[in-house]
């Protein structure tokens, strides 16, 4: 543990090959001591002594044969917990991401005409709101329309001419006020 340093490891490795059972238990509540005065203890001492002396132990690899003064959280209990795997999900379109090609795909099952045509709309802000985080050089309405139409399968299409985007790069609460005033320091 890399708070308390080399010259604690190296005393615990001596601490581990003492013989003397009674002189390892000695050994150890100095290497405590010294333990404490490095990180000192905060809050509940008891809680602070029980932590020092399981790192005492983590330390010495648990080898360290000695009575603990405390309960001894084994190795076993503070292993990683295996990772979790990730949903791996074909995305064409990575700078869109995955909820876009769904709601696309969702749009394309919608029977209204009126409805599927305001989910496209609010889908292609959004898509030009990603080509602006993503590369501001390759923000065109003409390939957020292509895309659309490439996405859904030739079943959505945006018409450029009824249909103007939100402006992009204005934060939620600039498009609530309706202000495009900057705070600047005076």
């Amino acid at each position: 543990m890399p708070e308390y340093g080399r010259s604690v490891q190296m005393m615990v490795d001596m601490a581990v090959a003492i013989p003397n059972r009674a002189e390892r238990k000695r050994c150890a509540s100095t290497i405590v001591k010294i333990m404490a005065d490095i990180v000192p203890v905060t809050g509940n001492k008891a809680e602070g002594q029980r932590r020092l002396w399981n790192h005492l132990a983590r330390i010495a690899r648990y080898k360290l044969d000695i009575d603990y003064p405390v309960d001894i959280v084994t190795e076993d209990v503070q292993a990683h917990p295996a990772p979790l795997p990730y949903p791996m999900k074909n995305i064409r379109r990575r700078h869109y991401g995955y909820l876009v090609e769904q709601t696309l795909e969702f749009a394309k099952s919608i029977p209204d005409e009126n409805q599927r045509r305001d989910i496209t709309e609010r889908v292609a802000n959004q898509m030009k709101q990603d080509l602006f985080v993503w590369n501001r050089d390759s923000m065109d309405n003409n390939l957020v329309a292509q895309d659309i139409q490439r996405l859904s399968g030739g079943k959505l299409s945006l018409n450029l001419q009824d249909f103007t985007f939100d402006p992009v790069g204005i934060s939620p609460l600039q498009k609530a006020d309706g202000s495009k005033k900057r705070n600047r320091k005076k």
